[in-house]
């Protein structure tokens, strides 16, 4: 049988029983770690998973052709990623790359609006079950490895906040604002006007009432408008997990309207995740259910990029396991408010949600996924030539909050 040929030739390591139909099972793995037992629920289901096990597996967890009957989802998903290396990354040849980059990440602003609409447009209620309150739907950053998510991801911005090196009065312009967190903590911390652009409806209107709830309307502002419409020019510009939904076929156009928007002494902290392995393709499930038109870029083909943009690099830092511990605050967070979500949508959609988040920490953990920010400018002399600057600023923004407080 297919599947099970596959099964022993990827599993090695662990405590895995797989119950086949027709009553056989298999025992597999050395033993290790947390026993996980699954049954596969028809042939039909076998077949698929044996042909085509990147989709197929998270299809049947969804679909319920396959059934966690010892341990959860992440014991699952943890020991396929112990026994990953197994199976290394594709690579795209130049013409399966070509037809990627025709068919699935052209991401034209049509494309792009629904794409966006696919993931973002749901109620934010769901994102309320497990993000922080300030919704912050991005790699946190954890300069203590027992801070919480909230500490973390306040962290996070005001990191972003020292390598912008905002002044009261300076215009910037947020791409991919999300439900408007960052912009209105950089307004309200550094005195600057933000500028806040999305093509989600859902972000839009949550990002624009809690604008006027705090009192910062007149100087966090937001639209829908894709990046590629927009007029500048501004001091600064931040992008935080927007850069994975550009598309490959877009890279250049993306920088080079980074590059226009900018003044001369300007400022931009482009934050992305990204393959520390090089270029690959999309996870074919994640493609498929979550974020369709995404692409995972390696700094390779981003970097390139950036130099024909006529952009200088002015700092590189790569973030490696601070997605995967945000990814399990959200996983952990999600499981224990997975009823309500449950009446939300409905049990398909809470498996493939919980899915979705332990297979993008098995990501992070196991198959090179990391987090890069690029600071960017177009004068050599746009920042101070030490890193020094980012710890200070960092440090008065924690002093001030704790004043405020």
């Amino acid at each position: 049988m297919a599947l099970q040929a596959f099964l022993r030739r990827t599993i090695r390591e662990g405590d895995l029983t797989v119950r086949l139909p027709g009553g056989g099972k298999l025992v597999l793995g050395d033993g290790t770690g947390r026993p996980v037992v699954v049954a596969i629920t028809s042939r039909l289901w076998a077949a698929r998973i044996a042909l085509k096990p990147a989709l197929a597996v998270g299809e049947a967890y969804m679909e319920g052709g396959l059934v966690l009957e010892r341990g959860d989802v992440w014991d699952f998903i943890d020991l396929i990623g112990r026994n990953a290396w197994r199976r290394p990354l594709k690579r795209a040849g130049p013409i399966a790359r070509w037809w990627l980059d025709r068919r699935l990440q052209a991401n034209a602003r049509a494309a792009a609006r629904r794409n966006v609409a696919h993931h973002y447009d749901l109620s934010v209620d769901l994102y309320r079950l497990f993000l922080d309150p300030d919704l912050q739907y991005s790699c946190a950053y954890f300069p203590d490895p027992h801070a919480s998510l909230e500490e973390a991801q306040l962290a996070k911005k005001r990191h972003l906040a020292a390598k912008l090196l905002l002044r009261p009065g300076h215009r910037v312009l947020d791409i991919g604002c999300g439900w408007g967190g960052l912009a209105l903590t950089l307004a309200e911390e550094t005195g600057a006007e933000v500028e806040g652009v999305t093509l989600s409806t859902e972000q839009f209107a949550t990002a624009t009432r809690r604008a006027e709830a705090q009192g910062l309307a007149e100087r966090a502002r937001f639209s829908l408008t894709d990046y590629r419409d927009v007029a500048g020019p501004y001091d600064r510009i931040v992008s935080v997990g927007m850069f994975e939904h550009v598309g490959r076929p877009n890279f250049q156009a993306y920088f080079d309207q980074v590059a226009r928007l900018m003044k001369d002494d300007g400022v931009a902290v482009i934050h992305s995740i990204g393959r520390a392995e090089g270029p690959a393709f999309t996870q074919p499930w994640i493609a498929k259910y979550i974020f369709p038109g995404g692409y995972i870029p390696a700094l390779s083909e981003t970097l390139a990029a950036v130099e024909r943009s006529g952009l200088m690099v002015t700092d590189v830092e790569v973030l490696r396991l601070h997605y995967a511990e945000t990814l399990k605050a959200w996983r952990e967070r999600f499981a224990v408010r997975r009823e309500e979500a449950a009446r939300m949508y409905d049990e398909r959609f809470c498996r493939m949600w919980e899915f979705y988040l332990a297979v993008s920490e098995l990501a992070f953990r196991y198959r090179g996924h990391m987090v890069f920010q690029l600071q960017l400018a177009k004068r050599i002399d746009a920042v101070p030539v030490t890193r020094d600057y980012m710890g200070e600023a960092e440090a008065w923004l924690h002093r001030r909050r704790r004043r405020a407080a």
